[in-house]
């Protein structure tokens, strides 16, 4: 077993490292409260091949491998989770979804402007009643011979106001059940496609989070993912790549917490003292690094197996269940390690426990994933 990092991953780590910190931090709290994120911002990330990090670079991607995702995920979610799911989401659910089962015409329209970061786009599952339940849908997509009627309401879509491409998921026959589900793409501007109120969040609130409507949405047939009745399986698939950045994307917001509670234990000082010569404050930055790093080798080990061709649903689903529970209680105790100034936005933490807890909901909450953890280790 290696558990070194090659010359390259280095270099694609620390470039990530560079961007975070003199391009997202500088306006990371300010966007937080304005619930904005700048397009140049993801321009840039586009430029840097972090839009596409996976795609081959004959549809304009980066050809890097999963490994390389998750260090870039991390370092972006560092500093501003609101930019690194908007990496995760365009990578993970689109870029691959399209090139994994799209067509050679689909990726030629879609994926190659997608993975350049000329466009963006957004995963559509969820809805008002279907979103741990993903076969309940009730979005339609009728089939009226040279094209599809979609009409239904899609919810907690990111990058929704901003995305250029959608792929939806729909259900075409109902009486079949997941195997009556379609995916279709879904272009900004069709007819009959509105784009509903941005959420007000409790963390994330920097990515673009909206409801979608689709009334009477005539897409043509070409624009339907796979064969006939593919959707659902197309989901889980995707998802379980999805699971792995979100999984990366916990750990990054654990390591910065961590970070900054370990800067500010050796600066603040209490009793004559540095908080950090406390073994009360001593013993919760030992638990951290500890929990970090199990969770960095699951997130790795998850990502080996997408690379090495195995199966990796368990090893995915295992890595976010494990990573969104440390992001969780690491940033409680970064806060709590802060003291007043935990509470204070110029520190960070508070921002890192807030967008902390969506890595337990998103992408399948962390009850899913146990469904599909016991699933696994009881059918083996």
């Amino acid at each position: 077993m290696d558990f070194s990092l090659s010359e390259e991953h280095i270099m694609i780590k620390d470039a990530a490292k560079e961007f975070a910190q003199t391009e997202l931090l500088p306006g990371v709290i300010e966007r937080d409260n304005k619930q904005e994120f700048p397009d140049e911002l993801v321009k840039k990330m586009g430029e840097l091949g972090f839009m596409g990090v996976m795609v081959d670079p004959k549809y304009g991607g980066s050809g890097m491998d999963t490994i390389s995702y998750v260090l870039i995920m991390e370092e972006l979610s560092k500093i501003d989770a609101s930019a690194s799911v908007m990496v995760s989401v365009n990578n993970s659910l689109v870029c691959y979804g399209l090139e994994a089962y799209g067509t050679e015409e689909q990726k030629e329209k879609y994926l190659t402007k997608l993975a350049s970061g000329e466009w963006i786009g957004a995963f559509c599952l969820s809805e008002p009643e279907a979103g741990s339940d993903a076969t309940s849908q009730k979005t339609t997509a009728i089939d009226k011979g040279g094209y599809y009627l979609i009409n239904g309401t899609k919810n907690w879509i990111t990058n929704g106001g901003r995305a250029d491409v959608y792929l939806v998921i729909a259900q075409t026959d109902r009486d079949k059940g997941s195997h009556g589900i379609n995916a279709f793409i879904v272009e900004k501007g069709m007819e009959g496609f509105h784009v509903g109120p941005k959420e007000d969040k409790l963390g994330i609130r920097g990515s673009d989070t909206h409801s979608l409507q689709f009334n009477d949405v005539k897409v043509p047939k070409e624009n339907r993912i796979g064969a006939n009745g593919f959707g659902f399986r197309f989901a889980m698939k995707t998802l379980s790549g999805g699971r792995i950045g979100i999984a990366a994307q916990a750990l990054g917001i654990a390591q910065g917490a961590y970070e900054l509670a370990l800067k500010y234990s050796k600066e603040r000082k209490a009793f004559g003292t540095e908080i950090g010569n406390h073994q009360a404050i001593a013993f919760k930055l030992a638990d951290m690094h500890t929990e970090i790093a199990a969770a960095r080798h699951m997130v790795m080990k998850a990502a080996c197996d997408k690379d090495s061709g195995n199966n990796y649903d368990l090893s995915s689903a295992m890595a976010k269940l494990y990573a969104s529970k440390v992001a969780m209680e690491t940033t409680i105790e970064a806060v709590q390690i802060h003291g007043g100034n935990g509470f204070v936005k110029e520190y960070h933490v508070e921002r890192l426990m807030r967008d902390a807890k969506i890595t337990q909901i998103y992408e399948g909450t962390s009850e899913i994933q146990k469904i599909v953890i016991s699933r696994s280790i009881l059918r083996d």
